[in-house]
Order: structure tokens, then sequence, then C-alpha cells
């Protein structure tokens, strides 16, 4: 049976950077009764408190945090990327570990992100870009989804069961 990485506050678990949760989603339930996901929060497993400073990527661009050409900020300059890299590499040990090939994770996050982000102005404004563990996990060759995509996430892992 194939395991899905997810996002630990998709599944209710409060752990975003203000303390709150996602969810609950349909799926992912159906998911976990299978016995299939595999919860996790970089940033947490990369050591950062909840509730925690809001932070972000200048650019919103993963990969050049994982580079070490930028860092990831918060409101107030501190740069916590290294806390998002550990968090990045926790959640690449658990994929190795269970032999995931998708992962579901949370939307516009600096972390787990992976369509878009917020540009690092803390203004709101958005801009294609991926999270640090989306961007990590997609170069080792994971699919990875966001809650807005679980249908596509459900064909992907049908795919993978078929052969």
């Amino acid at each position: 049976m194939q395991k899905i990485l997810v996002s630990r506050c998709l599944l209710g678990e409060r752990v975003r950077y203000d303390g709150g949760s996602h969810g609950p989603f349909d799926r992912l339930e159906i998911w976990r009764r299978e016995g299939r996901l595999v919860p996790v929060c970089p940033e947490v497993a990369g050591g950062l408190p909840t509730p925690r400073p809001p932070a972000e990527i200048p650019g919103g661009q993963g990969y050049r945090v994982l580079d070490g050409e930028i860092g990831v900020l918060t409101l107030a300059g501190e740069d916590v990327g290294a806390a998002f890299r550990a968090g990045a590499e926790a959640a690449l040990a658990l994929v190795r570990d269970h032999g995931i090939r998708i992962a579901v994770l949370k939307a516009r996050s600096p972390s787990c992100g992976n369509r878009e982000n917020y540009d690092g102005s803390f203004s709101g404004r958005r801009v294609p870009g991926e999270g640090v563990t989306a961007a990590l996990l997609r170069r080792h060759g994971v699919q990875v989804f966001s809650e807005e995509e679980l249908e596509a996430a459900a064909a992907a892992l049908a795919d993978l069961e078929k052969g």
C-alpha cells in the first residue's frame, strides 16, 4: 500500500505558525482510516515552536533557500532558514523510510506550498513558487499536491497502485 506524506495542520493538528489548523478533509480522513498517512510539520520538525512568528521567503522560491542563496525571514527580519531546511530534511527522511512517492502539503506555506507562495513582503502578495520542503521533495521525485488538489492526488495514487 502506497503511503502519503501529509502536513499535520491538514489533519486538524494545531501546528500552524499561529497555533491553528486546517481541515477536516474527507479524502484525508479516508486515507487516514486506510493507514496511508505519514504526518509531518516540517517547521516543528525543524525545531520551531508553535505558535511562532510568521515567516516568508523573499521571492517565494524554496529551492533558493535549499541552495543557500536566501533565507526564510520573519516579520522582524530573523532568518529561520536553517530550521526550514532541517524540517525539509526530516520530511525527506520520512519519505525515504516509508517509500513515499506522493505528498499532500499545505498550500502557500513557506515550507509546504507547492504552486505559489507569499513574496516576502508580508503584504499578502502571492507569487509562483514553492516552499522549502516541497522543493526538496520534488527534487527527490515526490509528487507534491496541496489540499486544493486532493482529487489530483487521488488520481496520482491510483496510477501508482496500478503498477
